[in-house]
């Protein structure tokens, strides 16, 4: 009968696994990638509403008059900028960045195609926009955006050569020459953009520098849970009083945010992507967000920029888009790197994370890298753990005599009490020993599971079978094997002695073999490997208390 028990058992696993497998190839496969739709410039012939800030902060950044974009087709007022990085397409009209593509990150896993992480097409808006508004700025016109002359249309970081630059020129009525240069340099994903105004004209000229990123409220394309605790979307601002702020979507569709400060940056944040502007330091900027014509804009403004006739001056600042990869983000401002988000506990995920990339520098692969860590982390809290499971040992141990007290002294409960505490006492057994130490490590494993989270490194990275570690495994084999072995644990455990706490008990590990099903690979295979290595540690210290061992001896 029980052989037959199991064989059903292990029949209906089978068929559930099948089940689930063919569910996923029907509906929990990604989309097919599209192919890539050509960003385009918002200045058509029919003209497009504007939305950039007012010189005047304190007029909320009302729009600007419509622009047109004259005689000028829109596709032909493109500049296609490459770089060993970053492939960019600038908008002459204004010299906006409408569209970021990544070489290095590819949109999906086999595929050719870079990540795009900006875009301006039908189905997606978001940009960079910056320009000189004011008494002065020809991105004030009343005629519109002002179009830029470039001496090409395509440029490229050739092979060996360290930096480009980008020039587009412009010279106003007033007879003022404007530069707005683009800098690159190889390897980096910050673009340095700068505007040198030389008035050689008999009047001075004054202006504010702005820069602002202009997005809608599209989803995330790189958020890979879809069950379980998300990354932030939205934006984020830096200032002198605070150097993390979010301003959400809801936010910015209630009151929004207006501060000034001397140093800062603002952003657009998404799981494992970011788009930053970083202005020049030591200079009281406005930093706000608006809601314009269904886009959501956040960005900053400069005070009044004032040159004498004959007097030439260069305002600038950074734009960063890429990856949160800490290291380019801290060369491009140091509190950039805030925007992987580890929440609260960032002051122990920080050091784990430097402990994880330290361990893939070693052995080459982020998936022994996860494994490494795990171990790391297990052995520091080894006498911690070994502590929690002698506690669950004795438990388990003396159950069977807890059990008699129960039948004999049956609804007494003051008697049963009494009879517990004194076996507490004699066999030195702490009813609360197997929970306060795993209380007290939580903080680390909840820092670890948001270093994993957070980790663009892990994105497209393979390990055995695993293609990708960042998504879901796509064949369940470790979601299977993390409910496997917590149930493995719950067989070494003390069963609880209230029945319906131990069947509570008993479909935990059904049920987080469910959730962890969608789970990134990455965070599963974290939980793998620490649910093997608690087994092994707790079936020795079980063996030791069972064969009559001291109680205090290590594991």
């Amino acid at each position: 009968m029980d052989f037959q028990r199991v064989i059903l058992v292990a029949a209906l696993a089978v068929i559930s696994y099948v089940l689930v497998l063919q569910w996923n190839e029907d509906y929990g496969q990604p989309a097919v990638e599209q192919q890539p739709v050509a960003s385009s410039s918002a200045y058509g012939t029919n003209g497009s509403a504007t939305e950039l800030p007012a010189a005047d902060s304190e007029n909320g950044g009302a729009d600007l008059p419509a622009s047109t974009a004259g005689d000028t087709q829109p596709q032909q007022q493109l500049i296609r900028v490459n770089t060993d990085v970053l492939n960019l397409v600038i908008d002459r009209k204004g010299g906006d960045i409408i569209e970021v593509s990544l070489p290095k990150q590819k949109a999906s896993l086999g595929s050719e195609q870079p990540f795009v992480l900006m875009e301006q097409t039908q189905n997606r808006t978001y940009v960079a926009q910056s320009g000189l508004v004011g008494a002065n700025g020809p991105d004030a016109s009343k005629a519109g955006r002002p179009l830029y002359n470039s001496s090409a249309s395509t440029y490229r970081l050739a092979e060996g050569e360290q930096q480009l630059q980008v020039d587009l020129t412009l010279t106003d009525a007033n007879g003022v020459q404007i530069t707005k240069r683009f800098s690159f340099q190889q390897g980096s994903y910050t673009v340095g953009v700068s505007y040198i105004i030389d008035n050689q004209s008999e009047q001075p000229w004054q202006a504010n520098l702005f820069g602002q990123i202009k997005r809608d409220r599209s989803s995330d394309p790189t958020s890979t849970t879809d069950m379980g605790m998300q990354s932030y979307l939205g934006a984020v601002f830096s200032t002198a009083e605070d150097n993390y702020i979010k301003i959400d979507f809801d936010d910015m569709d209630d009151e929004g945010f207006k501060q000034k400060s001397a140093d800062g940056w603002v952003a657009f944040v998404q799981h494992y992507f970011i788009s930053a502007w970083i202005p020049a330091k030591g200079v009281d900027y406005t930093y706000q967000t608006r809601k314009l014509n269904g886009n959501y804009i956040a960005g900053f403004i400069s005070p009044s920029l004032d040159i004498a006739p004959g007097e030439s001056k260069t305002v600038a600042a950074d734009f960063y888009a890429g990856p949160k990869d800490q290291e380019q983000m801290a060369a491009a401002d140091e509190d950039l790197k805030l925007t992987v988000d580890y929440g609260w506990l960032w002051w122990v995920a920080s050091p784990l994370y430097m402990l994880l990339k330290w361990i893939h520098n070693v052995l080459g692969n982020w998936g022994l890298a996860i494994i490494g860590i795990t171990v790391l982390v297990k052995a520091a809290l080894f006498q911690l753990n070994a502590k929690a499971f002698k506690s669950m040992a004795k438990m388990r141990k003396f159950g069977p005599e807890m059990q008699r007290l129960k039948e004999m002294y049956g609804d007494d409960r003051q008697k049963m009490s009494q009879a517990m505490m004194q076996l507490y006492q004699k066999e030195k057994i702490n009813p609360l020993g197997g929970c306060l130490p795993i209380l007290a490590q939580m903080p680390i494993f909840i820092a670890l599971y948001w270093v994993l989270m957070e980790s663009v490194e892990l994105r497209h990275a393979e390990f055995l079978y695993l293609a990708d570690l960042s998504v879901k495994d796509p064949y369940f084999i470790l979601p299977i094997l993390m409910g496997a072995s917590m149930f493995i644990q719950q067989m070494l455990n003390p069963t609880p002695p209230d029945p319906m706490q131990a069947k509570v008990m008993k479909l935990l590990p059904i049920l987080f073999t469910f959730f962890f099903l969608w789970f990134p690979a990455g965070l599963t295979l974290y939980w793998v490997v620490n649910n093997v290595l608690s087994i092994a540690q707790q079936y020795v210290i079980n063996k030791q208390i069972e064969g009559g061992e001291p109680a205090d001896k290590k594991a």
